[in-house]
């Protein structure tokens, strides 16, 4: 039989903790803190003390056809689910009809996620 021993609260020991010195705020600086800028009276970041992301090579285009076939689909898909609505649809009022038109509409909603 195994005995398991339980650990009091006040032993476990803390991790984590202050990383700033006590006393200042969020974006305050404190005076320990050891900024070049004042130094030479500017206020100047220089590139290394701040990280900069890397710049794109490029941007990426889409095709011109992409918001073309976006407003087309919805388009339709609106034109579907009116005509659906108002009876103008060969063959009786069908499920068919209105599930197509949501198609379109939803095909036309993805298509614009993946306008740039």
């Amino acid at each position: 039989m195994k005995l398991i021993t339980l650990i009091p609260v006040a032993q476990i020991k803390k991790r984590g903790g202050r990383v700033t010195p006590k006393g200042t705020r969020p974006g305050e600086k404190h005076l320990e803190h050891h900024d070049p800028s004042h130094v030479h009276g500017t206020s100047e970041v220089t590139a290394s003390s701040r990280y900069t992301p890397p710049v794109p090579q490029y941007k990426k285009q889409s095709p011109q056809w992409v918001p073309v076939l976006m407003f087309v689909l919805l388009g339709l898909g609106a034109l579907v689910i009116l005509f659906y609505y108002l009876g103008f649809v060969p063959g009786g009022r069908n499920n068919w009809y209105l599930m197509g038109g949501l198609s379109l509409v939803l095909g036309g909603l993805f298509t614009a996620t993946k306008y740039h």
